[in-house]
């Protein structure tokens, strides 16, 4: 009788290559960039986006949190799929995007 030898990837980056499907290491480490970028940029667009409107520290929270659902949120979208093309990943980044509108949109149409 012949022993299975089942190899099981341990590791934080070999668990995400996994989750992913991505085909290596590097890859997840690529995609983990692009996702550091677009967050790093939103935060500076946010914080520019605000100055440029008039927000500051008096303009109400539930504004601030409106304005940036409905501009922020789309930019940081827009940017990870530019972020994913400039490293070589917009077709993982992409199809992340067409799971997250899809997900979007069953909240809002019933069949």
């Amino acid at each position: 009788m012949k022993e299975e030898v089942i190899e099981t990837k341990t590791g934080f980056l070999s668990k995400l290559q996994d989750k992913w499907a991505l085909n290596s290491i590097y890859q997840v480490l690529i995609v983990l960039l692009v996702f550091s970028l677009t967050g790093s940029t939103v935060v500076f667009v946010r914080k520019a986006f605000f100055g440029w409107i008039g927000f500051d520290e008096t303009t109400s929270m539930w504004l601030k949190t409106v304005t940036y659902i409905a501009f922020v949120m789309p930019a940081y979208q827009f940017l990870l799929l530019f972020y994913g093309a400039i490293f070589g990943q917009f077709t993982f980044f992409w199809n992340k995007e067409k799971k997250m509108l899809k997900r979007i949109q069953k909240v809002f149409v019933r069949k």
